[in-house]
């Protein structure tokens, strides 16, 4: 992802075939910032791991130096689902929540001086509302603390657990954003215990929150390419998330963590991407982020 992550680990089956070099599109220039500085010994200071640093994020000098961006992971580090494109730990999380981390959670907001937060999760499948309790009490510690800055919210899909979506959107963050991740064939492999259908009625029921007026925010949603998908799959997931009423989409190069993930089968071409992108404005998208680079938050600021 192009930003700030809070805790991350490994998991997923070994990937024994050789690693296919980047294409030059991929190759990234490295320029540090003053910005860029501060908002690392931020982190430092508030003892916060990062996927920019650990999964060497090819965005986090934009994001950091230029944006100073960021996405916090809540709910513990570990996930109860295992999707094999992601490198964060699988397993057993702790019973319960942290109820010190939305309190703390403004403070490193408020600390880091972020006009623009996005909060993520591990999914929590354990828990009776999948979490989403728990993401209500963080935007509402956000914005109480720091009520200039931006909440986005990039959540799971609760297993479909009645009125989880609606306790998030109560809380009002700016952005509401549940990623789709990648076309219906290959959800078994990157996405097990996830659903493609499930995914989509999660966004098409928070458009329709919005069309009755109990959501005033953005929609929004993400996919990645160059795990197996055809180019007329990835036009059909296009298609179908036009249809939900989601306002933006963004569009990225999967990049494979580790070997224990799932292997990049191509690299796809800045030319495929602007066509995706022509696509979602044409299926009635109010914007697309569509690169090589770009991440589920990337250039999240800009979207407001």
């Amino acid at each position: 992802m192009g930003e700030t992550l809070v805790q991350i680990g490994g998991s997923g089956a070994p990937d024994e075939r050789p690693r296919r070099p980047r294409p030059e599109w991929l190759r990234v220039r490295l320029s540090t910032s003053g910005r860029y500085h501060e908002v690392k010994g931020l982190v430092e200071e508030l003892d916060l791991n990062t996927v920019c640093q650990e999964a060497r994020c090819p965005n986090i000098y934009e994001c950091w130096g230029e944006h100073g961006t960021a996405t916090f992971i809540i709910l513990g580090d570990i996930c109860t689902r295992r999707c094999g494109f992601c490198a964060v730990t699988s397993g057993r999380p702790a019973p319960g929540v942290d109820a010190r981390e939305p309190e703390n959670v403004a403070r490193a907001v408020a600390g880091m001086g972020l006009e623009h937060a996005v909060i993520t999760s591990v999914d929590r499948d354990d828990l009776a509302d999948g979490g989403a309790g728990h993401f209500a009490a963080v935007i509402r510690a956000v914005h109480q603390r720091v009520p200039q800055t931006a909440v986005e919210v990039l959540t799971p899909d609760f297993r479909g657990v009645p009125d989880a979506l609606e306790v998030v959107l109560a809380a009002r963050p700016q952005v509401f954003s549940h990623n789709m991740e990648t076309v219906p064939r290959l959800y078994r492999q990157a996405r097990p215990g996830s659903s493609y259908e499930r995914s989509l009625e999660l966004l098409a029921a928070a458009a329709r929150d919005k069309r009755g007026g109990a959501y005033e925010g953005r929609l929004k949603t993400g996919i990645m390419v160059g795990l197996g998908e055809t180019a007329e799959e990835v036009e059909e997931t296009i298609s179908d998330i036009g249809d939900t009423g989601v306002e933006i989409l963004t569009i990225g190069q999967y990049l494979q963590p580790t070997t224990q993930h799932l292997a990049v089968d191509r690299w796809v071409h800045p030319e495929e991407f602007a066509a995706y992108r022509d696509l979602a404005l044409a299926v009635g998208l109010d914007h697309c982020e569509a690169g090589p680079l770009v991440r589920s938050s990337y250039h999240a600021h800009s979207h407001l």
